[in-house]
């Protein structure tokens, strides 16, 4: 292996939206990569540019266990380190929660949910058990501003958005620091990539059809030109965060996301400060315990990560 092999960092990462921007950042940096999707073919050209030493071409269905195990086996095999994983693989169901069969409920969350954390229980013995000690890696889960804050029409989306940054809080809580494992959560608004155009649309009820109706409302903001975001500058970002380990549990792309958080944090503090509701969840407490002293332990448990 080269000096330039050894000192170019390996991204293991989804190839298809965002993911595809990050591509172009890594390779143009000069570092390495693990191009994964489920049509390898959509990167021959790409493939025809780079040689083997610098990008692998790996298919990958993040739903098929075996695939993801295979991927991380040959990433071994070929290049023997991986320094930066990220979760990319995603579709949007568009559909209210009433009319959406289990079926497709379920391919959601195989997707946006279980498909990330089977890559993540990969990468954590990967980082801790392959590469070189103290090393570990940085695991990036690419969630959404819609991780954070819940909307109209896309129910299940937000299901497993949600669910995946509660993963993530609690692996990043988990692993023990001399692993040297960082994982952190990326919450981008609306970019303009394929993501709108391949969701998939559920027929809707004629009772959510009225203009007023708040599945209408999301479906108007969520055309693609109405999205500020762009992918080629999102990739060079990730780029760069990727290479941190000093970052925030979740950090936004897009001024959209970062509103959408503020939005949705401003009013989760005032309701829980409100003397109402505080007076109400002190109510259900244990007659005699001391709140201060439990409360102390738990913030000191909570802030060692």
């Amino acid at each position: 292996m080269s000096t330039e092999q050894i000192a170019s960092r390996v991204w293991f990462s989804s190839s298809q939206g965002l993911g595809r921007a990050l591509l172009d950042a890594v390779l143009g940096a000069g570092d390495r990569a693990v191009a994964t999707l489920r049509r390898p073919e959509q990167l021959e050209s790409l493939k025809s540019q780079y040689s083997p030493s610098r990008l692998l071409v790996l298919q990958l269905d993040v739903t098929e266990t075996f695939q993801i195990e295979s991927a991380f086996e040959e990433t071994q095999r070929h290049f023997g380190r991986i320094d930066v994983v990220v979760n990319n693989a995603g579709y949007a169901l568009s559909s209210e929660i009433e009319t959406t069969p289990l079926e497709e409920a379920k391919k959601q969350l195989d997707v946006l949910l279980w498909g990330p954390v089977q890559i993540c229980q990969q990468a954590i013995k990967f980082f801790r058990d392959i590469n070189p000690p103290g090393v570990g890696g940085h695991i990036l889960n690419i969630s959404s501003a819609g991780g954070y804050q819940g909307n109209a029409n896309t129910g299940f989306y937000h299901a497993g958005k949600f669910a995946l940054e509660g993963f993530t809080e609690s692996l990043a809580r988990e692993v023990l620091p001399e692993w040297n494992i960082t994982a952190t959560i990326i919450e981008p608004g609306g970019f303009r990539t394929e993501l709108g155009s391949a969701a998939v649309r559920l027929p809707t009820l004629d009772v959510y059809k009225q203009d007023h109706a708040p599945s209408q409302a999301m479906a108007r903001i969520r055309e693609p030109k109405a999205w500020i975001g762009d992918p080629t500058r999102a990739g060079q970002v990730l780029f760069k965060l990727g290479g941190r380990r000093d970052l925030p549990m979740r950090v936004q792309l897009g001024t959209d996301a970062s509103r959408l958080v503020r939005w949705k944090a401003k009013r989760t503090m005032e309701d829980t400060m409100n003397p109402e509701w505080e007076e109400l969840a002190d109510s259900t407490n244990v007659d005699g315990v001391d709140k201060e002293t439990v409360l102390q332990r738990i913030e000191a448990a909570w802030r060692k990560v």
